[in-house]
């Protein structure tokens, strides 16, 4: 339907063929890519892990982060428990893709990266799509914290996740069909 070409667009990993995309009133290619990409944090739906540890892949959001700091955002996202049961915790060495992981381990380490990244612009790219209801359950407090305070755009098929947005668009093959409350769209 083009909802993860959206994201694209926003992160800028791709251009518009044709009109102009802004935030805050400013388009989007008239700011500088590293400051834009500095104020979006981004959970895609399938994340990627880079050889190194856990601690490190988590660390990649804020290169200043304690290990203090990666922890509590690993537990924010409910993944600690995962982590400390891996051999050497923290410290455990990963493949490229994290190959040792499920699924729905390597979204909450994407989402323990967005956690630490704190950033005020949030791209979640269907955060749940690796996750069985119950570990779905289990982080959906986790996402409500993380969404808190910040502009959010949830890509999800999942309704759960869009109830109480603001602003819900539908889409369909590429094109914005409807738009309105979840209720009134109903």
């Amino acid at each position: 339907a083009g909802k993860t070409s959206v994201a694209n667009l926003l992160l800028r990993f791709v251009t518009p063929d044709s009109g102009t995309i802004t935030a805050g009133g400013v388009a989007l290619d008239a700011i500088d890519i590293v400051r834009w990409r500095a104020v979006v944090s981004w959970v895609p739906q399938r994340p990627h892990l880079f050889a190194g540890s856990v601690a490190e892949n988590i660390g990649m959001a804020d290169v200043h982060a304690t290990r203090t700091q990666i922890e509590a955002a690993a537990q924010a996202a409910h993944a600690h428990a995962f982590i400390e049961a891996l051999p050497a915790g923290y410290d455990t060495p990963l493949g490229e893709q994290g190959a040792r992981l499920s699924g729905g381990q390597l979204q909450r380490i994407a989402l323990a990266r967005a956690f630490l990244k704190n950033a005020p612009i949030l791209i979640l790219d269907e955060p749940t799509s690796w996750l069985d209801a119950q570990s779905e359950a289990a982080i959906a407090d986790a996402l409500e914290r993380l969404m808190s305070g910040r502009t959010v755009l949830v890509i999800a098929h999942r309704l759960a996740l869009v109830t109480r947005a603001d602003q819900v668009v539908v889409m369909d093959r590429g094109r914005a069909v409807a738009a309105g409350a979840h209720q009134a769209l109903l």
